[in-house]
């Protein structure tokens, strides 16, 4: 797979999203595990890899709107996720985020925060953002913590907006000002 080293962190970096991420991202969407911890509209589960070819080419081709990203062990060069910004309202300049780790070897271990600091860095400083949304779901305490640190803060609430089989679980709306976000780790 070809990578580029575009944006740097501490054990990340972002490489643009190419096609031949869709296979990874057919087994990573449909993981069931990863699938019940993904909460926003950019995730899709089950789906075919045709699905996700289509998908990855429409964010390659709407550059102007779609901002996504692989996630990349910076030791290893292996792809673990992708992330990515999509412009929603341009005239404010306001985003919202998707984020999924795919390898879960790599979850818990600061591997999401390391490149969501790098997504956001270049959000506000190159974008020239001023506020990223996102939505995560209110048993996904692990990613709250990691949007937490980063400096998110609650926004609103979908009541039972997530069904799983029988149960109904609260999305949360959580944003992000240009003027809250520190580049450097939090200490």
């Amino acid at each position: 797979m070809n990578l580029v080293r575009k944006l740097v962190g501490g054990k990340t970096y972002l490489s643009p999203m190419n096609t031949e991420a869709a296979e990874l991202w057919y087994r990573w969407h449909n993981d069931r595990e990863t699938a019940l911890l993904a909460g926003s509209p950019g995730h899709r589960s089950p789906g075919a890899l045709e699905e996700y070819q289509q998908t990855i080419e429409s964010y390659v081709k709407s550059k102007d709107r779609a901002h996504a990203f692989l996630i990349v062990d910076l030791l290893t060069d292996l792809p673990i996720g992708w992330c990515a910004l999509f412009i929603t309202d341009a005239v404010n300049r306001r985003a919202s985020l998707s984020i999924l780790l795919g390898e879960k070897d790599f979850w818990g271990h600061g591997y999401g925060e390391d490149a969501l600091r790098a997504l956001l860095s270049y959000g506000f400083e190159l974008l020239n953002l001023n506020s990223v949304e996102l939505i995560v779901h209110e048993e996904n305490e692990r990613a709250r913590r990691c949007y937490e640190k980063l400096g998110f803060r609650m926004a609103g609430r979908k009541r039972q907006a997530r069904l799983y089989g029988s149960r109904k679980l609260d999305n949360l709306m959580m944003d992000l000002l240009a003027e809250e976000f520190t580049v450097s780790p939090a200490t």
